[in-house]
């Protein structure tokens, strides 16, 4: 992966990508001011160069029966590399389980995690407690949510 120096058009085709990722090339094009062909190379650089991991779509969780979002601050009884490491491992195969940031203060570890209702967050938690090495738990439930915004922010001046 080797890293591009970013001019203002690589940073617009980034924000313009992150606001909407299934806009066409020659839509795209046309937003950050450039021809078809040297927008598909940029973009095709910029995904070489590790700046776009990828492309998705963002899906409902309620609409799937997912009624219940909540975060899980997880502490260790040990930091070593093979306890955390296994830690990760464990929870990286569950489903439910839709982000694990390693943190500094608090915990270890917080997690993202999405259950069909109370009962399903119960046993969620109830399963994270029995996880080897797992010293305890705190779980927070969402009750609302006024802002969920995916990537970062792009910022289109740059200084030379």
């Amino acid at each position: 992966m080797r890293r591009v120096k970013l001019d203002t058009i690589d940073l617009k085709i980034l924000a313009d990508l992150q606001n909407d990722g299934r806009m066409t090339n020659v839509e795209l094009s046309r937003r950050v001011g450039i021809s078809a062909p040297p927008c598909l190379r940029r973009v095709r650089a910029l995904e070489d160069a590790g700046y776009i991991h990828g492309y998705h779509a963002e899906i409902d969780r309620e609409a799937l029966g997912f009624e219940v979002l909540f975060f899980a601050l997880v502490g260790l009884d040990s930091q070593s590399d093979a306890v955390l490491t296994a830690f990760e491992q464990e929870v990286g195969e569950w489903r439910e389980v839709r982000e694990c940031h390693m943190i500094r203060g608090g915990g270890d570890f917080i997690l993202k995690i999405v259950a069909r209702n109370t009962a399903h967050e119960n046993e969620l938690t109830t399963r994270l407690t029995a996880v080897g090495n797992v010293a305890n738990v705190t779980t927070l439930q969402v009750i609302r949510n006024s802002k969920e915004r995916p990537g970062v922010p792009v910022e289109l001046d740059i200084e030379g």
